[in-house]
């Protein structure tokens, strides 16, 4: 699938963030996981331990039994494909997008943003960066 299907697919729940909330409230189904690996290219590891601090195996058993994540992942997975939904349209490829939240970044106090996923608060951080860069203010 590609990222423009996978954005697609979750364009409803990203919307807005008070649809962030909203369908992070009623959990959204393990397949996000999936569905982030392919999008992102990050290893199912780091997405499971550094972002979402759970086991791999938790999250296949999720996917099997068709179990919805939790309010805290969920909101974290949306708030994620709501990024990558940004990242994309200013860097052009979720491939592009990612070597940058690998790059230290000035205006996040030259720590790589990626290491910024794993927290609300992190994620609205590289969001703020994010509209830096797409309006030229990068001081």
């Amino acid at each position: 699938m590609t990222s423009a299907r996978i954005l697609k697919k979750y364009q409803k729940a990203i919307k807005s963030d008070l649809e962030i909330v909203h369908n992070a409230r009623k959990g959204v189904k393990a397949q996000v996981f999936f569905d982030l690996i392919e999008l992102s290219g990050f290893s199912k590891a780091f997405l499971a331990e550094s972002i979402f601090d759970i086991s791999f195996k938790t999250v296949q058993r999720y996917k099997a039994e068709k179990k919805s994540l939790n309010p805290r992942d969920s909101e974290i997975a949306l708030k994620i494909l709501q990024l990558f939904s940004k990242g994309i349209e200013i860097f052009g490829s979720s491939k592009s997008f990612v070597n940058w939240l690998e790059k230290p970044s000035i205006g996040l106090g030259n720590i790589n943003p990626i290491s910024f996923l794993n927290t609300n608060t992190g994620i609205d951080l590289i969001e703020e960066e994010l509209l830096r860069i797409e309006f030229g203010a990068l001081a």
